[in-house]
């Protein structure tokens, strides 16, 4: 029977740990510390700058299109904004630890994040136009991101969140806008997009004219990827999502159940965790979403 509090949630990040690991989905998703019952997660600078940038531009999406030309006139402006963020993941609690030679490797990832502002305000075209917030609305008392029941006859619920939507008057549709801030391209078997997709097909009226990726540490614009229908995102969402819950019900809240591809020696995605539980890893703190953050 459909419960908000009971179904399996799933999203975009936690389907991506368990095709990776399903040992790493349970100690990510699922276990919490027995000592502060919060569950627990990674700080990265990879992770770090990408939340420093994103929370920059997406920011923009709150004011009108006036208003961001007006910032767009003054690029200190948004870099005010990236600095105030980056102040949030600054230090340990962002994962940044002293280089070797003694430079700052901060300042590194700062640079990169720099650079990435100035390249958004040298090409702002995209964001200058209407754009439509997704999620104020959607978001319920409790502040979860936007979701629906994927299933409700298998308890499944889908959740996630844009980083833009372009508002396209012409035909009253909006186009997704994704920044990327890491170096590696999307995966083409990425669920990204077909999530994406049905969040916008279930909670929102307006069609979906298509989708922009913009890698913003190299490119001057976003470039357009094709985007599957709502079926074949559905049929592939589902996929995964089944084998989620199938593990977790076989599980019954069993850890050793959730198994490592790699066996015991433990695999690039779960090895990280385990040091957490193994208390090899720095404690940093309580993040955003009230979770244990370490640093590996």
């Amino acid at each position: 029977m459909a419960d908000k509090y009971t179904a399996v949630w799933v999203s975009h990040s936690s389907m991506g740990d368990f095709l990776k690991c399903p040992r790493c989905y349970f100690l990510h998703n699922v276990y919490k510390d027995p000592k502060t019952r919060r569950k627990i997660s990674i700080v990265s600078p990879a992770l770090s700058l990408g939340s420093a940038v994103h929370e920059t531009l997406e920011s923009l999406a709150t004011v009108s299109a006036e208003k961001r030309q007006e910032i767009f006139k003054n690029p200190e402006k948004l870099l005010e904004k990236f600095n105030l963020a980056w102040s949030t993941v600054s230090g340990k609690k962002g994962g940044f630890a002293a280089n070797t030679d003694g430079t700052p490797f901060e300042a590194d990832y700062k640079a990169r994040g720099v650079a990435m502002i100035e390249r958004v305000a040298a090409h702002p075209e995209p964001l200058l136009e209407k754009t439509i917030r997704f999620g104020g609305a959607k978001m319920d008392a409790g502040g979860m991101l936007p979701n629906f029941f994927l299933s409700e006859s298998e308890n499944i619920i889908l959740c996630g969140k844009l980083d833009w939507l372009i508002y396209r008057p012409v035909d009253d549709s909006v186009h997704i806008l994704d920044f990327k801030t890491g170096k590696n391209e999307e995966n083409a078997d990425s669920l990204q997009l077909p999530i994406y997709l049905l969040l916008l097909d279930r909670l929102q009226k307006r069609k979906v004219s298509g989708a922009s990726y913009w890698y913003i540490d190299r490119d001057g614009k976003p470039f357009e990827v094709s985007l599957p229908t709502v079926m074949e995102s559905f049929d592939r969402v589902m996929e995964v999502a089944r084998q989620v819950k199938k593990a977790r019900d076989t599980a019954a809240g069993d850890g050793a159940k959730f198994l490592c591809p790699q066996g015991l020696a433990g695999c690039f995605a779960c090895k990280p965790f385990e040091k957490i539980i193994k208390g090899e890893a720095k404690y940093v703190g309580v993040g955003e979403y009230n979770q244990d953050l370490y640093m590996i």
